[in-house]
């Protein structure tokens, strides 16, 4: 992202300034994988479209961070495209967006379902999962569309699954996995979370945005202040 973009605009004419200079870049260059396939929306990967294999040559073609979100039965690409008070907002070129804050999913548009709003009642143990013990509970706040589901208590159960290689673009990741436990108000799955041993970084997530969908997250390019905490 442009520093001196960020630094001359107000916050919110930022967001979508810089959103719309990410997406026709995207498009004009043409470069990679995200070129050669228009990018796959978040509605594509929710609904079942076709999936996207990009390669190491790909992603490094482009100068935007870029993760790779996959729904039930497809997968898209999306690029940073505003940070606003720590809540990353990543983009399709239809600009469906994933809202993450410390690699934790706090919000979608674009797909279906779509949430609204994910928040934590106290303290965040997802800002450093190395610290955190067996059994920790949260208390997590959902709002989810269609159906107005707002104010959804759910309860997470956090626990350490050992330690998993994970491979990302071709290359071998030594990661900590660690098992979420969602329950109440009709949600009964897990989230899964690969978290870099040295950084605290998550670099793989699985994580449910509504009681019966989950999406999954990859780094491919991260944020680079994200791997320096």
């Amino acid at each position: 992202m442009s520093t001196e973009v960020r630094m001359k605009l107000p916050a919110r004419q930022a967001v979508g300034c810089l959103a719309v200079c990410v997406l026709l870049s995207i498009a004009l260059s043409g470069c990679g994988v995200v070129g050669r396939t228009s990018v796959k929306t978040m509605q594509m990967a929710i609904q079942g479209k076709p999936d996207v294999q990009p390669t190491a040559a790909d992603i490094a073609a482009s100068r935007f961070p870029q993760i790779k979100v996959t729904g039930p039965n497809g997968g898209a690409l999306l690029v940073l495209g505003n940070i606003d008070a720590g809540r990353q907002a990543w983009y399709s070129s239809e600009r469906s967006i994933v809202f993450l804050r410390d690699g934790l999913v706090v919000g979608t548009h674009g797909g279906t379902p779509e949430l609204r709003r994910a928040s934590i009642d106290g303290g965040n143990p997802f800002h450093d999962l190395r610290d955190v013990r067996d059994g920790t509970t949260v208390i997590r706040s959902y709002d989810v569309m269609p159906g107005y589901r707002f104010g959804m208590t759910v309860t997470g159960t956090i626990k350490r699954a050992g330690t998993e290689q994970v491979e990302i673009l071709g290359k071998l990741f030594t990661l900590q996995h660690y098992t979420e436990e969602l329950r109440g108000q009709g949600w009964k799955r897990s989230n899964e979370y690969w978290v870099d041993a040295d950084t605290g970084f998550i670099r793989k997530s699985r994580q449910a945005i509504g009681p019966y969908t989950s999406l999954e997250i990859v780094q491919l390019k991260p944020y680079a202040p994200d791997l320096k905490r």
